[in-house]
């Protein structure tokens, strides 16, 4: 069995959601039919900004019936985060539009303190894994990846997870070692989606979006500081075949989160 998924890298306009709409709607449209799942970058329609106050939109506003839309008229499942407002609290929202119009979201749990998010946001305490066509998925975004206990496959929930970011360039080398070291520790597929381009703050990224399969081997062609629209099967008969013989699973320390 495959799933095919396709991850778009692309510069983002600063702060600027309707092009980035315009521009993620002709985007979209490259995806061949076979892709279940388009990944976007992290904060997609304004890029990674710390102002949420002049960006924010509500779960009912125009960012999230988009991505419903494009859901719907590709019938793919859309993943992007947004910046969101509830009760006067901000979110790093990761939502995931199904094409049956359900939605579901992830709150960026690890706020990067580097940048003054956690002075902004709000983290989540509550992890989000679904089952897309027979393949349990988990859901990260950007500095999440740095912290392997909350990625963690505790008793094999997921089968891949997807971590969505805009990572500097001048850490490009942490973000390419680290998605491979969540795909061999957690014996999963790791997608990884990142932006290219210089944002309003004057940071370059260089894009490296990027596949793994459970043995930390790449799988998809990295495009550095290139717009494109990739899409990559993971072959679930090569995990559980690997799972089968190679349990290190078994093994796995318990613990306890702690919100």
């Amino acid at each position: 069995m495959n799933i095919s998924i396709t991850t778009i890298q692309s510069d983002l306009y600063w702060e600027n959601k309707k092009a980035n709409l315009d521009m993620f709607s002709s985007l979209i449209k490259k995806v061949p039919k076979e892709s279940k799942i388009v990944v976007l970058p992290e904060m997609f329609t304004t890029g990674f900004s710390t102002t949420p106050q002049d960006l924010a939109e509500s779960m009912e506003g125009e960012s999230v019936k988009w991505m419903l839309k494009q859901a719907l008229i590709s019938n793919k499942n859309i993943v992007g985060s947004l910046i969101i407002k509830e009760d006067n609290t901000f979110f790093n929202r990761l939502i995931v539009a199904q094409p049956n119009e359900e939605l579901f979201y992830y709150d960026k749990r690890h706020l990067f303190r580097y940048a003054d998010e956690h002075l902004n946001y709000e983290g989540g305490s509550n992890q989000l894994i679904l089952n897309i066509e027979g393949v349990n998925f988990a859901f990260f975004v950007c500095y999440d990846l740095r912290f392997p206990v909350w990625s963690r496959n505790v008793k094999l929930k997921y089968d891949a997870a997807i971590y969505i970011a805009n990572w500097p360039e001048k850490r490009r080398d942490h973000w390419i070692t680290l998605l491979k070291a969540r795909a061999i520790e957690n014996q999963a597929f790791i997608v990884g989606v990142n932006r290219i381009g210089c944002d309003g703050k004057g940071i370059s990224h260089s894009g490296d979006s990027m596949v793994f399969n459970p043995m930390g081997e790449k799988i998809s062609t990295p495009h550095p500081n290139e717009s494109k629209v990739e899409t990559t099967k993971l072959n679930l008969e090569l995990l559980n075949n690997y799972r089968a013989k190679f349990p290190t699973y078994l093994d796995i320390d318990d613990f306890t989160i702690h919100p």
